[in-house]
């Protein structure tokens, strides 16, 4: 019996002394992991540099997003000029203005807009394949801040 008892605390001692170990070892390892990385002061060092960022990125304010032709003979071209203005602190530069549909085209200023200056895009809408109540968009990408702006044309086509 003692014997048993002695194998017992021969075995279960070290066992117990070795769990609590790896329980100590492995709590400072999960402390000095979670302040490796650490995400909430990530996060932040990252809001702070798109902030940053943001604020010396250009600004496009258009002087209306939606322009409405109204009623349009059905065959007609009609053109329109979105006008803005570069309200940022660094040159303005247009990527790209995509429509919706190939019933429409524009055509942007290529050339840097520097702040406070004014900028256009003639947008043309051709008539010819479309009939009733017609909404299309185009998305304007350049270096602001959101990249896209979306402006908007509508139009009522009628038969001749």
């Amino acid at each position: 019996m003692k014997q048993k008892n002695i194998i017992c605390e021969l075995l279960v001692k070290p066992f117990f002394l070795l769990i609590g170990l790896c329980f100590i070892l492995g709590s400072s390892c999960i402390n000095s992991i979670s302040e490796l990385y650490n995400t909430d002061n990530k996060k932040n060092d990252t809001k702070e540099v798109v902030e940053n960022q943001r604020d010396n990125l250009p600004i496009i304010v258009f002087d209306t997003l939606t322009h409405n032709f109204g009623d349009v003979i059905q065959g007609e071209q009609v053109n329109y000029v979105f006008l803005f203005t570069n309200k940022g602190v660094s040159d303005l530069i247009i990527y790209a203005v995509d429509a919706s549909c190939g019933c429409t085209t524009s055509v942007s200023t290529q050339t840097p807009i520097k702040p406070k200056e004014r900028g256009e895009i003639l947008v043309t809408f051709d008539t010819k394949t479309k009939s009733g109540e017609v909404t299309t968009h185009l998305v304007v990408s350049a270096n602001t801040y959101p990249a896209q702006t979306v402006l908007t044309i509508k139009a009522n086509v009628v038969n001749k």
